[in-house]
């Protein structure tokens, strides 16, 4: 060897290592064998179970294991490695009670108000056994803290909640205690306190119970818990408590459970469990005489099919050879949810003493084509576990109509009894959209060229023109990112001659929610004698009785604007002419809102010792925003200064400026509200 030190090996003895990315300690060669033997199980017990009498079962009928989903994660792997070893779950042992538990996890739903809107429409009037407000409780308090239970979790990663949902609920003697001995047992098992709540509901045909969990352990580190726990731990141990509280499930209580199931339009456990068995679609149930016991199976199964047949979902080839439809699965789904929202429809209406014709009832899956004007009668969640909201309408058309998946932000004005309209998604243009196309030339928009058209014409409201352009400019920011617009350089853009028609799909795909107006938060019965100028008011001097039905709510609506009209009369505000004609003030909403703002101003003052001023249309009205009211003519903002105060129409973009100076134009019953940060002098 040479001198040269960098050519030199020096070999440096150590412990003998691992070329893996160190994951932790190295696993011995029977912690492989085992992990490897575990998986093995899981997948040969998920193909068994494809082709076998139902979920969870081998071919011969034995409960399979876990399915291996987060074994060796979170809590209650321990109670989950513990049915890997003795093969499978107790619940899906003949004689156990069946009870269905859904679950779900939200992230961060105590930063982004998902949970307090959860909490608050579990606990929605008509969910009691009595009809009244569902009660909170925890496992020590009989009334428990909604608020506070939020508070302590409003910094947790995530949230979980749960459906419980025994199918003897009716016969357990006592729900809360069930809930509360089911989650002493989920504690046991998870081997931690859980801050919890819960809330029994009644208003549908089984009980069951809603159970929120923060998503903190006793330690304050985040809850993990494990996949497979979630899907069947829970289920076992509500299925063991329901079992040893009414006995096992007899054979002929079975029996009497299943035959119940032939003539339901919807996706039974018969329906399920021939479904597995069959091969390539087709059933043979053909008589075997050595089989004595399954007879009574396959007469159950037989008349099923027949109740199928009639209904295009099985066909008879020869006799006992059935091939199931394979629309059978989704169909039979989606005549169970369908009957379920037409009972839900159904109770809304009788709770307001209203009656029906089922063939009335108009359930949309989407956005509605055309516009639906009615009365709320109900107000419920979605996904009992989500946060999106449904509302049930009885419409001026003589149909009661089913509309889901509203934002709570969007329909927390809308109350039982509120008038409505909703319509499909807002398909018109922004202006922001027709003033670029305005201002680009041969295809090419330049800002600069914006800003000159915009200081020429001065009207933009605080003369902020540059703030003005800016928004223009970003707004094609995120056309850009949509492939629609296409940046030059720092004063040129390129758009398409279609720009507007596909900024405005742009839009529509984003948000295909149908749009909600309330139209009135007072009901009919309050509209009649209002001071102000309310909904009857807008249809009496405008479409009439036109669209109204002559049955439902459109009937109660004619009966209702005729009552309002002879209140006008009694007030002066309407003349019946000699010839039977009615004549009505002139500028007849604008008058009674005037009259009514005035008068709440006016008792608003006293109270305030502040004096009270009405804005002018056209005014400049700036202030503290620090409140809103609810009158007849519409909900109103209250602008403060120190030696005044006045009231403007409301509009929601004002709400989250409650105690912060605003300004904004008074425009035709309108506010155009200028916000955030203020370059200009306002005028």
């Amino acid at each position: 060897m040479n001198g040269d030190d960098d050519n030199r090996f020096r070999p440096r003895p150590g412990r003998v290592r691992s070329d893996a990315p160190k994951a932790g300690q190295a696993k011995s060669f029977l912690s492989k064998v085992r992990k490897n033997t575990r998986l093995q199980q899981a997948a040969s017990g998920r193909s068994r179970s494809a082709k076998s009498s139902g979920p969870g079962r081998a071919a011969n009928g034995t409960s399979i294991v876990a399915s291996g989903r987060g074994v060796q994660r979170g809590r209650g792997a321990a109670f989950v490695r513990a049915r890997n070893l003795s093969n499978g779950w107790s619940h899906r042992q003949p004689g156990s009670r069946r009870v269905v538990v859904k679950s779900r996890s939200v992230r961060g739903a105590g930063k982004n108000g998902k949970a307090a809107a959860h909490l608050r429409y579990i606990q929605r009037d008509g969910t009691a056994r009595d009809g009244e407000r569902g009660r909170l409780y925890s496992a020590e308090q009989d009334r428990a803290d909604g608020d506070a239970f939020l508070d302590r979790g409003k910094d947790d990663r995530h949230q979980f909640r749960f459906i419980v949902s025994p199918e003897d609920a009716a016969d357990l003697a006592d729900l809360t205690g069930y809930t509360r001995e089911l989650m002493a047992q989920v504690e046991t098992d998870l081997g931690t306190k859980l801050d919890w709540v819960a809330v029994n509901h009644h208003n549908t045909g089984h009980p069951h119970v809603h159970v929120i969990v923060n998503g903190r352990d006793a330690l304050g580190e985040d809850l993990v818990i494990n996949g497979d726990y979630l899907a069947n731990g829970i289920r076992e141990r509500a299925s063991e408590l329901a079992t040893l509280e009414l006995g096992p499930v007899t054979e002929i209580e079975q029996r009497r459970k299943l035959m119940a199931e032939i003539d339901q339009d919807r996706l039974t456990r018969i329906d399920r469990a021939m479904i597995a068995e069959a091969e390539d679609r087709l059933l043979d149930l053909r008589y075997e005489p050595g089989d004595l016991r399954g007879q009574s199976d396959r007469t159950m199964r037989l008349r099923r099919l027949g109740k199928l047949g009639d209904v295009g979902l099985a066909t008879e080839h020869a006799p006992g050879v059935w091939e199931l439809s394979e629309r059978l699965d989704p169909t039979l789904r989606e005549m169970g949810e369908r009957g379920d929202i037409i009972r839900t429809m159904q109770t809304a209406l009788r709770a307001e003493g209203f009656e029906r014709d089922p063939m009335s009832f108009q359930i949309h899956d989407a956005a509605p084509a055309t516009p639906i004007i009615g009365r709320v009668i109900d107000k419920h969640l979605s996904d009992e576990l989500g946060e999106n909201l449904t509302l049930v309408v009885d419409g001026i058309d003589g149909r009661t109509h089913h509309v889901s998946g509203f934002d709570p932000a969007r329909v927390e004005g809308a109350r039982i009894g509120s008038v409505i309209e909703i319509g499909p998604p807002d398909s018109a243009g922004r202006p922001s959209d027709r003033a670029i196309a305005g201002v680009a030339e041969d295809g090419i928009y330049r800002p600069s060229r914006h800003l000159e058209q915009a200081q020429f014409d001065g009207r933009v409201p605080n003369g902020d023109y540059e703030a003005f352009v800016e928004s223009h400019v970003r707004r094609l920011e995120a056309l850009r990112r949509a492939g629609i617009a296409e940046r030059i350089d720092a004063d040129q853009w390129r758009i398409p001659d279609d720009f507007q028609a596909q900024a405005v799909a742009h839009d529509a795909g984003r948000n295909a929610r149908a749009n909600i107006r309330i139209l009135s938060t007072f009901d009919l019965e309050k509209q009649i004698g209002a001071e102000g100028p309310t909904w009857l008011d807008r249809r009496l001097v405008g479409a009439g009785a036109s669209d109204l039905s002559v049955a439902g709510f459109g009937g109660q609506v004619r009966e209702a604007m005729e009552q309002r009209r002879e209140t006008l009369i009694e007030r002066g505000d309407t003349v019946r002419q000699s010839d039977g004609r009615i004549v009505y003030r002139r500028n007849l909403i604008a008058t009674l809102q005037e009259r009514e703002v005035a008068r709440v101003g006016e008792e608003m003052a006293a109270k305030k010792a502040l004096p009270f001023r009405a804005a002018a249309d056209g005014e400049t009205v700036s202030g503290t925003f620090t409140g809103a009211v609810q009158l007849s003519s519409g909900k109103f903002a209250i602008v403060e200064k120190s030696h005044e105060f006045t009231l403007v129409p409301w509009r929601p973009v004002i709400d989250r400026q409650l105690g912060r100076e605003v300004s904004g134009i008074v425009r035709g019953g309108s506010v155009s509200w200028q916000l955030g940060p203020q370059r200009g002098i306002a005028l």
